[in-house]
């Protein structure tokens, strides 16, 4: 099974819905397990380290590290993207999707854009 962590800043309805319908998902929030306030450098290592996905809507600086990290050959289990504006819904589809279809390792050095259209 998939491993996912959510940033500080990714909604907690979504992490919430998730559990809802998926309670067996192995998901944390990275503020529950003591990088709150860490920067993404460091927030994409522990993910790396943890071999968790990681969940977020930074668009930005988050994206541009991971994809620093496949340049640099370091290990990056995934990133998914989810835009502020995606329906709660949807990305909970989406990110169930994933989750239920894909096997380990799958979305390596990947950065995954949501929603699926």
């Amino acid at each position: 099974m998939l491993s996912f962590a959510s940033d500080e800043n990714f909604n907690n309805d979504i992490v919430r819905g998730l559990l809802r319908r998926k309670p067996d998902l192995d998901i944390v929030r990275v503020q529950d397990v003591g990088f709150s306030g860490r920067d993404d450098p460091a927030i994409l290592e522990w993910a790396a380290s943890e071999g968790r996905i990681l969940l977020t809507h930074d668009s930005t600086t988050m994206i541009d590290y991971a994809y620093d990290r496949v340049r640099a050959g370091k290990s990056m289990p995934g990133v998914i993207e989810v835009p502020d504006d995606v329906p709660i819904g949807k990305a909970i589809e989406d990110i169930l999707l994933i989750a239920e279809t894909s096997q380990l390792g799958e979305w390596e050095g990947l950065v995954i854009y949501l929603p699926f259209r």
